[in-house]
């Protein structure tokens, strides 16, 4: 009897977990702004600038959702989170979105109960050493300290890489980015290990980067992406259609600079139906015709957000890679819009 209460307990908290999860979309509407979780700081990726405005990478993904569904990209309350306080501002429903280099992962898939709206980076796991310490492989850091971000895949990655080559490695445990960056350049380890991009952009902000070498092992698969919680498929596919347009806007030559001819009409079927001149796709998700327009003019199209943020002309300077559309080599793909 006693287990036949408590599993009856547990259904009805999960109907009203998923009935509050599903209204995701009216809170957003009522409380007239997106509360979208980034990390604490991460150059080129999202962090403040000197007027106190949030940029970035992950930044630009909250901001077209945000113009997407209330027509205003800085309609955004950004909440910095760590990699321990990330997934229980999710949960809790003190963000509605989040955006902060986080992998897609089984157990975060099911066990936490989100789900993964889509990939916006596809990375892997590298290493930072100063140039100094003479290593030119990551197979040369037996002994060696390892500042790491706890509440990671890294964690798990870097003792599943060390215990692998037979090498050993004391941890130098660490809660943010912005923790770790001292500790390292005062040498409290040898060695910082995150996501290559992250690696990147904290070189970046160096005062000397090029006294700093990325190895060249990239150590395990992480596609990061924004996630949202389990139940919520409403609100789960207007955030991945929203970066799934921005991608797709990449691919047709929809830009920042052209999308307001583009939207009196053209001769190419998807790029109205994305624009919203043809079909009712705005109608299927709860939202007008003009969504997907105003997502790729919050910050334009997946290129434009990469390059102004990450790209090679930037500090972080990362070159698109597997990043790249499926029609260069790489690996981005959006689904048709029909």
């Amino acid at each position: 009897m006693k287990k036949s209460v408590f599993l009856g307990a547990l259904t009805v908290a999960g109907l009203t977990a998923g009935a509050a999860a599903a209204a995701t979309l009216d809170d957003v509407k009522a409380r007239g702004t997106l509360n979208c979780g980034v990390t604490t700081g991460l150059v080129g990726f999202a962090a403040p600038d000197a007027n106190g405005e949030w940029q970035g990478f992950d930044v630009s993904v909250c901001r077209a959702v945000a113009a997407a569904v209330l027509g205003d990209p800085t309609a955004v309350e950004f909440v910095p989170t760590t990699g321990k306080t990330r997934f229980t501002a999710l949960a809790s429903g003190e963000i509605d979105l989040l955006a902060r280099n986080t992998t897609w992962t089984f157990s975060r898939d099911t066990d936490l109960k989100f789900d993964f709206v889509g990939v916006n980076y596809y990375d892997g796991q590298g290493f930072m050493v100063p140039k100094a310490l003479g290593v030119t492989s990551a197979k040369e850091l037996d002994g060696a300290t390892v500042c790491i971000q706890t509440g990671t895949t890294t964690e798990l990655n870097l003792a599943d890489f060390f215990r692998t080559n037979n090498i050993e490695y004391t941890p130098v445990p660490i809660e943010t980015n912005a923790e770790a960056q001292p500790l390292y350049l005062e040498g409290a380890c040898d060695v910082y290990t995150t996501d290559a991009s992250g690696l990147a952009a904290t070189r970046a902000a160096f005062e000397n980067p090029g006294e700093h070498v990325i190895l060249p092992e990239i150590i395990s698969k992480e596609p990061l992406g924004p996630l949202v919680r389990h139940g919520d498929n409403d609100w789960g596919d207007i955030a991945s259609w929203t970066l799934m347009a921005l991608i797709a806007a990449e691919e047709y030559g929809i830009t920042s600079a052209n999308i307001e001819e583009m939207s009196a009409g053209t001769n190419n079927p998807e790029i109205n139906r994305i624009l919203g001149t043809e079909g009712e796709l705005g109608a299927m998700i709860g939202l007008d015709a003009e969504w997907a327009k105003r997502a790729i003019a919050a910050g334009g199209n997946y290129g434009e957000i990469f390059a102004k943020n990450i790209g090679e002309e930037t500090p972080v300077g990362l070159a698109r890679g597997l990043n790249a559309q499926w029609t260069d080599g790489g690996l981005l793909y959006a689904p048709p819009f029909r």
